[in-house]
């Protein structure tokens, strides 16, 4: 059967994919950091002209995050003004650059070799134009994946996003492991208040080149994405919103056949106001929504539980806590599949709330082991099961509601609005964590600490829950431009 009938599946799957590949490039960009932080904090240890301190390294570590958050709050005009096409492709260039500029940021201006506080401005400026790059994928690739989807599966080709950041994240866990192969990573104590590196000589590979080869690994999933961008079509949303129809009608008719491809392009058509529609057009609800669906994706402590898993497990004293960390790895992947399969059927606000429970079980029994003795699996089992609730519920149905709950007229702006508060929250989550987590009080030394991290994390688990209740509309099966409709009718009402 001709496919202006029926639609061409294996086309819009195509698409999809290549949309996914800046999902993977946004955990691999974010993650790459966890294999070369130690080599990188012992070369720019050897500076002469400034003192390296835990506290400069730890923004060095997240100095990406500053970019996500600039991306991502940029990331509306550049959709607007751009095209989501394009704005994909300036992305993937970002991505390119950062990686060949932090694996060698002493290009043109610095001796090779020689950390100084100068060079270590110009690197994290190129960790920085990789956080742009993240943080305008984070909010345009589930937002150009949504344009151009069937309503029918929707929620699903946008869950693959998800999907592709946690399987971007194992595979620089991965390559970062076969970079350093054999050779041995720094191993920095304080002694007398100053770091000090254990190990100079059999850590020399690392110190010298070991991280710089991790960065640049990723200049090949980045080029090979700005590659393909080139050769996807503009989301047939963004055609009509911009006046050129036949273009748009033609890539509708391409997924889903010509004959609905006009039904579609005339309910585009019927909301297409880009130019003249303001943010709160709809009333402040609906943005309001979009905002707190990015703050809990954050506030429920997913993030502080992903990049400290070595940590945690150590403190639990159970076996070598790299091994529970790619168990949970595992278990994520898993979990993040359960999503994919099941958000066309059960919809989005079941599997958001009972992952909001099902965190909170895991986060209250974590915080019930510090109080009482309880054997360390139990502990490792709560953690996983916390991970593994989020995964098939906050982790990818957050993105997929933010791609879809906003009118087509003020989507590129507030998409930006609530992914920016995402990352605003992950930065404030993750450095908030490890001073919360060691806190010290009375006999209870540092588990008191360790109780009250996962005790406020599930309390906010359980508001959640309430909040998607109460609050968040169903999207399951619903055309974007029926949630137009929606809110166009609750926005008036919360006008009168």
């Amino acid at each position: 059967m001709n496919y202006t009938e029926k639609g061409d599946k294996l086309y819009l799957f195509s698409i999809v994919m290549v949309a996914v590949i800046g999902g993977l490039l946004f955990g691999y960009d974010t993650a790459v950091i966890s294999g070369a932080e130690k080599g990188l904090q012992a070369f720019f240890m050897g500076a002469k002209d400034f003192a390296y301190t835990d506290a400069i390294h730890g923004i060095t570590s997240s100095s990406a995050l500053i970019g996500c958050i600039i991306g991502s709050a940029l990331s509306g005009l550049f959709a607007s003004n751009f095209g989501r096409k394009k704005s994909l492709f300036i992305a993937g260039i970002l991505f390119f650059l950062s990686a060949l500029g932090s694996y060698h940021p002493e290009f043109l201006f610095f001796d090779y070799g020689v950390p100084s506080y100068s060079l270590l401005i110009t690197f994290n400026l190129y960790r920085v134009l990789g956080g742009i790059g993240v943080g305008l994928a984070s909010a345009i690739c589930p937002m150009y994946i949504a344009e151009i989807a069937p309503s029918s599966i929707r929620g699903t080709l946008v869950s693959w996003n998800q999907f592709a950041i946690i399987f971007g994240q194992l595979v620089v866990y991965f390559v970062n492991f076969l970079i350093l192969g054999d050779h041995i990573n720094p191993v920095i104590k304080v002694v007398d208040g100053v770091n000090q590196i254990f190990n100079p000589g059999d850590s020399l590979w690392v110190t010298e080149t070991g991280w710089r080869l991790m960065f640049v690994s990723e200049a090949v999933p980045a080029g090979l994405f700005a590659l393909l961008v080139l050769l996807v079509p503009e989301t047939p949303r963004y055609l009509a919103l911009t006046g050129r129809d036949e273009k748009a009608l033609s890539v509708l008719g391409r997924i889903n056949g010509i004959a609905q491809a006009r039904t579609i392009l005339a309910e585009i058509k019927a909301t297409a106001q880009e130019k003249t529609e303001k943010l709160f057009t709809y009333g402040w609800l609906v943005i309001f929504i979009g905002i707190m669906l990015s703050v809990f994706q954050q506030a429920v402590g997913i993030n502080a539980v992903l990049y400290f898993a070595p940590r945690i497990f150590d403190s639990m004293g159970m076996g070598n806590p790299m091994v529970q960390t790619v168990i949970m790895g595992i278990v994520n992947i898993s979990f993040t599949l359960v999503a994919v399969f099941t958000v066309e059927k059960l919809g989005r606000k079941p599997l958001l709330i009972s992952g909001s429970i099902g965190m909170a079980i895991g986060a209250f029994l974590v915080a019930l082991c510090n109080i009482v003795v309880l054997p360390p699996l139990v502990s490792v089992i709560s953690i996983m099961i916390y991970s593994a609730s989020f995964m098939f519920s906050w982790g990818p149905i957050c993105w997929v509601l933010i791609a879809e709950i906003f009118p087509n007229t003020i989507r590129g702006a507030a998409v930006a609005i609530a992914v920016a508060f995402q990352w605003i929250f992950n930065f404030i989550v993750s450095s908030t964590f490890v001073p919360m987590y060691n806190m010290r009080v009375g006999d209870m030394g540092d588990k008191f600490g360790h109780m009250f991290a996962y005790a406020l994390y599930g309390i906010i688990c359980v508001i959640a829950a309430i909040f998607v209740w109460k609050l968040v509309p169903e999207t399951k099966g619903k055309t974007l431009e029926d949630m137009s409709n929606l809110w166009r009718k609750k926005g008036k009402g919360s006008k009168k």
